[in-house]
């Protein structure tokens, strides 16, 4: 079985000079939970190649970051991203969506992960995202022309979270208006930055970086015991 990742090329803000793009944990979190259940991963991003890593997020004293980063089969997805057009999306089960800032910018109106999306959900396989990484969902459209999300109870970063990260002012749109302007009925956790999911059916999302690995844990849970 496989499992595709998603991650962002996006670096930049466009008015502060701290670089974003990639939550390290939300990859390294969900990869390691995967693939110590011998699961094959891949990883992707809008123009493949190089991922940047938000320089809020690279923490090594993270055990999972420090164990990612000192594999080498990791690195070499990692450091050589596919591009869209490298992936056959029938041969995945699954496509998670990782967060950080940078991927609002990139992830969204990409019709070549849209299609890769539709094709894993439509082939009943899971869709899963976290915080910002969600965003990726907003403009899936299944072949009914309905958009995935719509009537979908689903959870993503929140402006609570955005406010207290402090960089609100320079993301391109607040993800929790998005979300419920396509319909979907969003929940998130009343404490700020506690792990937090929400399933429903083949979707399963995350609220923020501390929900990255409970999310690969649930989905493993949905494809190896039902």
């Amino acid at each position: 079985m496989k499992v595709l990742i998603v991650c962002t090329n996006h670096d930049s803000y466009p008015s502060k000079t701290g670089k974003t793009g990639l939550w390290m944990s939300e990859l390294t979190h969900f990869y390691d939970t995967m693939t110590r259940r011998r699961v094959l991963v891949d990883i992707v991003s809008p123009k493949g190649g190089t991922i940047p890593i938000d320089e809020r997020s690279f923490d090594l004293k993270d055990e999972i970051n420090q164990k990612c980063f000192n594999d080498a089969a990791f690195l070499a997805k990692f450091e050589k991203s596919l591009s869209p057009s490298e992936v056959v999306a029938k041969d995945y089960r699954l496509i998670f969506f990782t967060g950080g800032d940078g991927g609002m910018w990139d992830f969204p109106d990409n019709t070549e992960l849209q299609e890769i999306t539709k094709t894993i959900y439509e082939n009943q396989g899971m869709v899963t995202a976290v915080c910002h990484g969600v965003s990726g969902l907003l403009n899936v459209k299944l072949s009914d022309g309905s958009y995935l999300i719509n009537d979908k109870y689903l959870t993503g970063f929140s402006h609570v979270e955005d406010t207290l990260m402090s960089f609100v002012s320079e993301i391109p749109f607040h993800l929790e208006d998005k979300l419920r302007e396509r319909g979907a009925h969003y929940t998130k956790s009343m404490i700020p930055f506690i792990e937090f999911i929400e399933m429903d059916e083949r979707l399963i999302t995350g609220q923020n970086p501390n929900s990255a690995g409970k999310v690969a844990s649930k989905a493993l849970e949905e494809l190896f015991e039902k």
